[in-house]
């Protein structure tokens, strides 16, 4: 098992749950998304704050075979993208 956690910003928990399940998981309970030989639990943080601004956060917990987790991690990638405008 590989252990990964990261933190994506302005990006809802909700939407990161759907992009999971759209890459082979199944939505479980406590915000739990489970794939063929991986996990990930999601949890809602607090605000990042810049001045006034605030931007939600949502950390991934990501656990499973290292080429699971890997391919997972590649093909999530490209649906993290946000283009600056």
């Amino acid at each position: 098992m590989i252990p990964f956690v990261t933190d994506i910003r302005a990006m809802p928990l909700w939407l990161l749950r759907e992009y999971l399940v759209e890459l082979g998981g199944q939505a479980g309970t406590d915000n739990q998304v489970t794939g063929p030989g991986w996990q990930v639990t999601l949890t809602q943080l607090e605000d990042y704050r810049i001045g006034s601004l605030r931007v939600g956060e949502v950390r991934l917990e990501f656990s499973g075979t290292e080429p699971a987790v890997a391919q997972l991690q590649t093909l999530l990638a490209p649906k993290l993208a946000r283009g600056g405008g």
